[in-house]
């Protein structure tokens, strides 16, 4: 709850002046901004993006259902799925998507195949869970009289950087990042819609390929990670980890590059050691002001951005 707090009033302290604008089309939702770490605070990396007629999610970690349906927005709503990587906490959610969005309930109903969009190793992911839900699948055929488009999966593979979707003025271009020699493939996305971008890194080290695409659009989400350097020297498990991931200074350095109108921390990796005392919220915006003066928020659940004449943050209110 704290750091949550910690998070708002930073994140109001630094947005954009807030100016009466037209109703935006365009707007951009953190599902969950956390990593591994079970923590209630900060569900699994999935950010839901709504441009027109399209609602494109991408990734779908730990409780991006209940996230979603948090937001107001039925879990058979998605045009399509996209992701990044296959690191289980950006994918272990997809099952619940997929298959309670297609129960007939309010927050389901769908009629159609989940679409589901990624590199190259997205077919075997998705024919994997096709299988372990198969016994599911045929029950609810015959028990609950579900409609059978709605269970089907269509999956669209690619191998490089370029345009992976495209439908009603949304067109949604793939680019590489760095997540590690070993993790790969790793793609961020860059999403256009009437004039706006946004871009979504993706898990990363430090790479230009985040600034090149990412260069003067409207918002551009990024992951980071912290740690406690003793912390770091006592455990060659965390310097693993960390070696993957980019840190507050260096993606204060992306930030200043490319300039975004918007820049947000999501896919906060927070490394404890109960030795040591944990990096908090404030040292990542502490850390990050160290080479980034613009503006800047740190993302938390279901925070939104509207995208149009101005970026509006909104921190999520719940519903009485």
């Amino acid at each position: 709850m704290k750091e949550a707090l910690i998070s708002l009033c930073a994140g109001l302290a630094l947005a954009l002046p807030a100016v009466a604008q037209a109703e935006t089309d365009f707007k951009v939702t953190l599902l969950g901004t956390g990593s591994p770490n079970p923590n209630a605070q900060r569900f699994g990396p999935s950010t839901l993006v709504q441009a027109g007629s399209q609602t494109l999610l991408i990734d779908a970690g730990r409780g991006a259902s209940i996230r979603m349906w948090q937001a107001g927005v039925p879990l058979s709503r998605p045009n399509a799925l996209l992701l990044t990587h296959f690191h289980s906490d950006h994918t272990s959610g997809i099952a619940d998507i997929w298959l309670t969005g297609w129960v007939d309930t309010p927050y389901g109903r769908r009629t159609s195949p989940f679409q589901v969009i990624g590199p190259v190793g997205t077919k075997r992911l998705m024919q994997g869970l096709e299988q372990a839900y198969a016994d599911d699948i045929k029950i609810r055929l015959k028990d609950e009289k579900n409609p059978v488009e709605g269970a089907k999966v269509a999956v669209k593979e690619f191998k490089s950087e370029g345009v992976v979707y495209q439908q009603d003025g949304v067109v949604v271009t793939a680019f590489e990042v760095d997540h590690g020699d070993a993790i790969k493939p790793s793609f961020g996305y860059r999403i256009d819609y009437k004039g706006h971008a946004v871009v979504i890194s993706g898990d990363t080290r430090y790479t230009e390929n985040v600034v090149k695409y990412g260069r003067n659009v409207d918002l551009l989400i990024h992951e980071v990670a912290i740690v406690n350097p003793d912390a770091l020297k006592a455990n060659d498990g965390f310097k693993r980890i960390f070696d993957h991931h980019t840190s507050p200074q260096e993606a204060g350095s992306i930030f200043k590059h490319a300039r975004p109108r918007m820049a947000a921390y999501t896919h906060l990796v927070f490394l404890p050691d109960p030795r040591f005392p944990v990096p908090t919220v404030d040292d990542v915006m502490h850390q990050t002001r160290e080479t980034y003066d613009g503006p800047l928020q740190v993302g938390a659940d279901l925070m939104s951005f509207s995208i149009g004449e101005t970026v509006e943050v909104k921190p999520f209110s719940p519903k009485q």
